[in-house]
């Protein structure tokens, strides 16, 4: 059973509906398995000793309707061992809910409010995801991948998990379903830095092809060849 010792950020954006986790632990390639986001239905970060089940299902009971609580419950009731899970969700209305089960290792915990819910296990202590409550209440203005990315590094800031660092992930989604940023560190000594300056060169080179590319209403998307610099030889 794998244990992802970890500390995360789920959250809805109120201006755009866009849904997002942000996550950091001291295993390798943590975006593998611990955010699970879904167009227009919400967003689940499952850890501790994790069951991506939780995610998986969690998205497909989101998705017919039930509350963010109804299905903390659910799978609560599901899951053979709760007690080692720890898990954040967030539905398409905003309600936040997240369970720390009895058994997480170190110092656990979670605190959850309108749109977002923070967690995080084995940890130095509380002040890591208080601090990144009081990054996503500062920053507002943000976009909600931006909010999210400074609420980890406030928390790495702050400690982090108690072992080190080694992996770091950012997913939000918008309208599509594909998503709108997916960007992983998989094996770094400062993941959560090093996930900060990929972001920053996403801006430039990767964000602006995502927005042109088809959607649902615009099967065609909106390939620009000359401002995007791709050539006839790139597309093939």
């Amino acid at each position: 059973m794998l244990k992802l010792n970890t500390f995360s950020i789920t959250a809805r954006c109120e201006k755009t509906g866009q849904f997002g986790v942000a996550v950091s632990t001291n295993l390798p390639a943590v975006g593998s398995m611990c955010p699970f986001v879904k167009a227009e239905v919400g967003a689940i970060a499952t850890q501790s000793f994790v069951n991506p089940y939780i995610g998986i299902n969690g998205l497909k009971y989101l998705e017919v309707g039930m509350s963010a609580q109804e299905v903390l419950d659910h799978i609560k009731k599901e899951d053979p061992e709760p007690e080692l899970r720890q898990f954040s969700i967030v539905d398409n209305t905003g309600q936040a809910v997240a369970f720390s089960g009895e058994r997480c290792d170190g110092w656990y915990g979670h605190r959850v409010g309108n749109t977002y819910a923070v967690a995080g296990n084995m940890l130095v202590g509380e002040d890591t995801i208080l601090e990144m409550e009081a990054s996503f209440h500062k920053t507002v203005d943000l976009s909600l991948a931006e909010r999210l990315m400074k609420a980890l590094g406030a928390g790495q800031a702050a400690g982090g998990d108690k072992r080190g660092r080694q992996s770091a992930a950012l997913k939000v989604v918008s309208t599509e379903d594909y998503p709108l940023v997916d960007l992983r560190v998989d094996e770094h000594s400062d993941p959560v830095n090093e996930l900060a300056r990929v972001y920053e060169v996403a801006q430039t080179d990767l964000f602006p092809f995502i927005e042109s590319l088809p959607t649902i209403e615009n099967p065609k998307g909106h390939f620009a060849f000359g401002s995007l610099d791709i050539t006839q030889e790139d597309k093939e």
